[in-house]
């Protein structure tokens, strides 16, 4: 009897969900003996026109990693979600947008415009872009159209379950998959990892008060944090109450704050704006002029509150850019 079929692939992100996978170590063997490996570009030596030949369907599941942003990620998930039983959006840019998606904060054209004219590295006195097509030395050239905006995998493709993380830990990786290959696996579009907030499985969680009254926030390069201490109760903003657990709270025993890379849990629609509204609901000062007074210590709004989710967020995208249906 074959083994069932499984492909991993890479779109927008750093590359640390591939790492991921191989961090399973020794217990890589353990899946290598449970299922064929029909698809894995970054780590073995597949085309894309071995999956086009492909019959549809034949693949158990694939991985993918990384949000969409270009025009060959989008053809490549449509063919893999074509291919593929189940579809899993790998890690925090896939399954939210992740660090990619706060590129939404920019029109592609002021994206272009500083990486190739205006950067402080560049050297383009012609500023020569890159174009979907041209011809050199007589021979065609094609490279894939940049969208105007960031997106999630299931913002392009349905998606049946989701692997959170940023990246995904081994132990969350492990389980995703015995999950999967197992003969019960849960509803489609279940996110593989436990549906509680972070501060229920923080070893800090015993130190956290009940009320906190919040005069100003401390940024974490700027303070000593006490080990032992709530990092809440430490005026630095920690994510831990609006973000899933499952990481083992590896950030707060590394002595920093929650970020925010699982996401949310279940109950919770939009993640920064559930962490903000908890936040506001415990500032000391009431005047107008004193909450501003407050927020303005924390000086990157989107980059704290929206660091993986600005695509899946309620605000998606800075709103003068252009509204498609596509992504272009």
């Amino acid at each position: 009897m074959s083994k069932p079929k499984l492909a991993i692939y890479w779109c927008a992100s750093c590359g640390g969900c591939e790492e991921a996978v191989v961090d399973l170590a020794e217990d890589v063997l353990a899946l290598l003996e449970a299922v064929d490996l029909a698809f894995w570009p970054c780590a073995t030596d597949f085309k894309r026109a071995d999956v086009e030949a492909l019959p549809d369907q034949s693949l158990f599941a694939t991985l993918v990693n990384g949000a969409i942003r270009t025009s060959e990620q989008e053809e490549m998930v449509h063919l893999l979600r074509r291919k593929s039983r189940l579809l899993v959006a790998y890690g925090a840019c896939a399954h939210l947008g992740g660090i990619p998606g706060l590129a939404n904060q920019f029109s592609r054209e002021e994206i272009l415009r500083y990486y190739y004219e205006e950067g402080l590295s560049t050297v383009n006195p012609d500023k020569v872009r890159p174009q979907p097509r041209c011809t050199h030395e007589g021979r065609p050239l094609t490279l894939p159209r940049l969208h105007h905006v960031v997106r999630a995998l299931d913002q392009v493709v349905p998606v049946d379950y989701y692997i959170p993380g940023c990246p995904p830990t081994p132990r969350i990786t492990q389980n995703a998959l015995k999950t999967l290959l197992s003969d019960t696996p849960p509803p489609r579009g279940t996110v593989l990892a436990p549906d509680i907030a972070l501060c229920d499985e923080c070893p800090r969680k015993a130190s956290k008060p009940l009320q906190l009254s919040f005069t100003g926030f401390q940024r974490p390069q700027h303070v000593a944090a006490d080990p032992n201490l709530c990092l809440l109760a430490q005026g630095l903003v920690c994510l831990g109450p609006a973000t899933r657990a499952g990481c083992g709270a590896l950030c707060p025993q590394g002595n920093m704050p929650c970020s925010g890379c699982f996401g949310p849990t279940s109950r919770v629609r939009d993640q920064g704006a559930k962490m903000l509204s908890s936040l506001c609901a415990n500032l000391a000062p009431k005047t107008e002029e004193e909450i501003e007074s407050v927020l303005d210590t924390i000086p990157d709004p989107i980059g704290t509150f929206y660091r993986y989710s600005l695509p899946h967020s309620l605000l998606r995208r800075k709103v003068n850019l252009p509204v498609t249906t596509n992504g272009d």
